[in-house]
């Protein structure tokens, strides 16, 4: 086993050498830095624990020792097209923006599972720029690009690994050398797929195909997709396929979220007395906070979580209220829900540029204003590496107790959005914000209803998935009002810069 400086937990250091012997089977030794051709297929593996036990730190420090190794990186925004059937290669993929964009943060250069599906063709001119810039060629010499231009892409590539970015800082735009896009017709090598509870069997099928060597990080804690009935794709592979993290990390750090998340486990812990452990922990540590109101201040960059669909729309329609929106049209700042491209066949191009750009189903957005052409909308993709896309928007509303939503505005075609002040737990699955809020009476609903899932109570889970996608505090909402707004909706930090963490002011409140 390579020596690394974090120190690994005993379970990590075991999971750590079980993915080493997978590899070398494939022909990767990470004890020697030693690439052999590939030597078929070494099947899927997966690294399972809740939330804190570590599984980030081990995949960062995996990719790290097969980088070193010599492994090369698809990150889905460029793929040499020169052949060499003895190349080993590693992808590391996400189901969301958001999840992918946790990744990237610790240093390790991921990308959506969509976007490994398809990739860019370059102008050939400006492939030879990739190609130098990923090591797998020479400087080239082009007349509309100087070597100053090439010296800032070169330092911009060292430091951040994207190809795209790299030329965007030599001053050249997408549309300049990407000319199109294809699926993926041969397969890669190695695949670590992030948040594995979120895939259903279609999708592990489908990377089955891709990656010969697949291993797997999840959650078993987390709930399963809606049509999987409770189970989660690494449920299904044998018990030695499966290492298991029980170690608590963060926890070390003493963190009351994930103490709160844990306790969940305790077969005996009914719903009241939970939520008297919420409170309890509120009063001496300032990173829970048990809420009396929504805090619509938050809800434009960090939605509400809940369970029940006619409390997103009425939380949905609420924020639209006391911002004074029109019924007409967006506000600048407004957040937004990616549903899906609602494009033709014959347009399968742009659909394919959308949904590169991060317009995948499930994408957080914030819509920034009217684009330059009837029907378009500029928008801020929350977590994608290019954020900035100007689009055709087919915006959805739904309205309490209409079976219809309303659309302020639609182009005939293009990306369709559902508003994204609150989301159901289920979808949230994948991202996590600083603050996060949870809707206690929806868990409190399920609590009541007394449902099971995979031999968990639904309502355990709910909560689990939901305080688990707070990272810095924990907001557990326990009536049903809402804050008025400290003032108009923002905008400007997302032309520069990511969104800023919002902080809570004495506000007067609101009756949902």
């Amino acid at each position: 086993m390579n020596t690394s400086p974090i120190q690994f937990s005993d379970d990590q250091a075991v999971a750590f050498d079980r993915v080493s012997t997978l590899l070398h089977e494939a022909g990767v030794d990470l004890e020697d830095d030693l690439l052999h051709p590939p030597r078929g297929d070494a099947g899927a593996m997966a690294v399972i624990g809740k939330a804190g036990s570590g599984k980030t730190l081990l995949l960062a420090e995996l990719y790290k020792a097969l980088e070193k190794a010599g492994v090369e990186i698809v990150s889905g925004d460029y793929e040499s097209r020169k052949k060499n059937e003895d190349r080993r290669t590693l992808a590391i993929l996400a189901p969301t923006n958001k999840a992918a964009s946790v990744l990237r943060l610790r240093g390790v250069p991921a990308t959506t599972i969509h976007r490994i599906l398809y990739t860019p063709v370059y102008d050939p001119d400006y492939e030879r720029i990739a190609e130098w810039l990923a090591g797998t060629g020479d400087q080239p010499e082009l007349e509309d690009v100087t070597d100053e231009a090439l010296e800032r892409a070169k330092a911009f590539y060292e430091k951040n690994k994207s190809i795209p970015g790299a030329l965007a800082a030599a001053g050249l735009r997408g549309s300049d050398f990407i000319t199109g896009w294809k699926r993926r017709e041969e397969p890669l090598d190695i695949g670590f797929i992030d948040e594995a509870s979120m895939l259903d069997d279609r999708q592990f099928d489908d990377l089955k195909e891709i990656f010969p060597t697949l291993l797997l990080f999840g959650d078993p804690a987390q709930l399963a997709p809606v049509n999987q009935s409770g189970a989660m794709v690494f449920e299904t592979l044998p018990e030695t396929r499966k290492l298991v993290l029980n170690r608590i990390h963060r926890q070390e750090a003493g963190n009351p979220i994930l103490d709160l998340a844990h306790a969940l486990a305790d077969p005996d812990l009914g719903f009241e007395a939970f939520e008297r452990m919420v409170e309890e922990i509120s009063r001496r540590d300032e990173r829970v906070v048990l809420g009396q109101r929504v805090e619509v201040d938050l809800m434009a960059r960090s939605p509400v979580l809940v369970w029940r669909n006619n409390t997103r729309i009425r939380l949905i329609n609420a924020f639209r209220a006391v911002h004074g929106a029109p019924e007409d049209s967006l506000l600048a700042g407004e957040p937004l829900i990616c549903d899906g491209i609602e494009l033709p066949l014959k347009h399968r191009k742009k659909r394919l540029d959308l949904e590169a750009r991060g317009l995948i189903k499930g994408a957080q957005v914030v819509y920034l204003g009217p684009g330059r052409k009837p029907g378009f909308s500029r928008l801020h993709v929350m977590g994608a590496e290019d954020p900035q896309v100007s689009a055709a928007s087919i915006v959805k509303i739904e309205k309490p107790e209409e079976e219809e939503p309303f659309i302020p505005f639609a182009a005939r075609m293009g990306a369709a959005f559902l508003h994204g002040a609150a989301v159901t737990i289920h979808k949230a699955q994948g991202s996590q914000w600083p603050t996060a809020q949870v809707f206690a009476p929806d868990i409190y609903a399920a609590a009541r209803m007394g449902r099971v899932e995979a031999g968990q109570p639904l309502w355990k889970r709910l909560a689990y998935v939901a305080i688990t996608r707070a990272q810095d505090r924990l907001i557990w909402v326990v009536r049903n009002r809402l804050s008025k707004p400290t003032g108009p909706l923002q905008v400007d930090d997302l032309r520069a810069t990511p969104a800023s963490t919002l902080t809570l002011e004495a506000q007067e409140d609101t009756p949902l």
